[in-house]
């Protein structure tokens, strides 16, 4: 009974995570050698004149590799009457798709048909943390682009009301451990959050208390401020952390002091094994990195597409 249940993991892993075709940090060095500098180019372009940029990549990466694999998907038009995957209700405040554009037109234009919408994504998503003060790293490549891109399949996403048994359910069905959920809920050191993601924290949280009492009471109060019930400004929210621009472990010493902004980010406590990871990478910032990268690198080498696409928005 237990072999048929390893085994049985095991083939759900494998099915997640084995690739057709093989990743190499080399992919492109004779078919497309500028591809890097030109998809770096486009992000550091855009990140000068908005800063929300970095961020907004790094989520649009991770929001595409957890549905059907880092494939592109995510980047694909709603069309007639299928609904794709950036119209779901988790995708519809990503944004910074046109730095992905710019990035393609750049590339069709020196090697046509050859660079993935897929691995723009994943090296756009690497800039963006390097841009904003964090680690390099060298990103596999040769990624396809996927033909199928669904709304209804966002319901995939983990979400920031998840406590720790549904997150590490989420990873593990993908191939990522408990150390893999730790690190990479780290890229909430980066971005901003509306008022729908925590609300549920602040307000009737349950039949006997009125706020979540894992969350400090000054943020608490500072959220309630943010987002009144009445007359609430339609991109009411609040930054992920004070340093929101900034890649580093603040995340970490923040949900110490009861102060993560999602359920999902204080659920990281609940469990000896993911509250120990916290405490490591809240006193070490080079753990953290460290971790993050491997991390990174495990993820978006979940493949799942089938082309190279002349049009990100769009397929062959």
């Amino acid at each position: 009974m237990a072999i048929g249940v390893v085994l049985f993991s095991l083939i759900l892993v494998l099915s997640f995570v084995s690739p057709i075709y093989s990743l190499s940090s080399n992919y492109y060095d004779k078919t497309c050698p500028g591809a890097e500098s030109i998809v770096a180019n486009a992000v550091k372009n855009a990140a000068t004149t908005d800063k929300t940029v970095p961020a907004a990549l790094l989520r649009m990466h991770f929001h595409d590799c957890f549905v059907r694999g880092c494939d592109a998907s995510v980047l694909l038009n709603s069309k007639g009457n299928n609904k794709a995957e950036k119209d779901g209700p988790p995708n519809v405040s990503l944004h910074a798709f046109y730095v992905i554009d710019d990035a393609k037109k750049g590339l069709e234009a020196a090697c046509p048909g050859v660079v993935s919408c897929a691995d723009i994504l994943a090296l756009a998503a690497r800039d963006s943390v390097v841009l904003s003060g964090g680690p390099t790293w060298d990103v596999p490549k040769g990624r396809k682009d996927g033909r199928t891109s669904k709304a209804s399949e966002t319901t995939q996403l983990p979400a920031p009301v998840f406590n720790i048994s549904q997150l590490q359910q989420s990873f593990s069905q993908r191939g990522l451990s408990m150390e893999d959920l730790v690190a990479l809920s780290g890229g909430h050191t980066l971005g901003f959050s509306h008022c729908s993601s925590f609300a549920s924290r602040i307000r009737n949280f349950n039949t006997t208390q009125d706020i979540d009492p894992s969350m400090h009471p000054s943020l608490a109060a500072s959220l309630r401020g943010v987002c009144p019930t009445k007359n609430r400004p339609k991109n009411a929210g609040t930054t992920m952390d004070p340093s929101s621009t900034t890649f580093d472990n603040t995340y970490y010493r923040l949900i110490l002091q009861g102060k993560g902004l999602f359920s999902s980010d204080q659920a990281l406590l609940a469990v000896p094994k993911t509250k120990g990871l916290v405490e490591k990478f809240a006193s070490s910032h080079k753990e953290f990195m460290d971790a993050f990268v491997k991390s990174m690198i495990k993820m978006s080498s979940i493949t799942g597409g089938q082309e190279v696409r002349k049009d990100c928005r769009v397929v062959n």
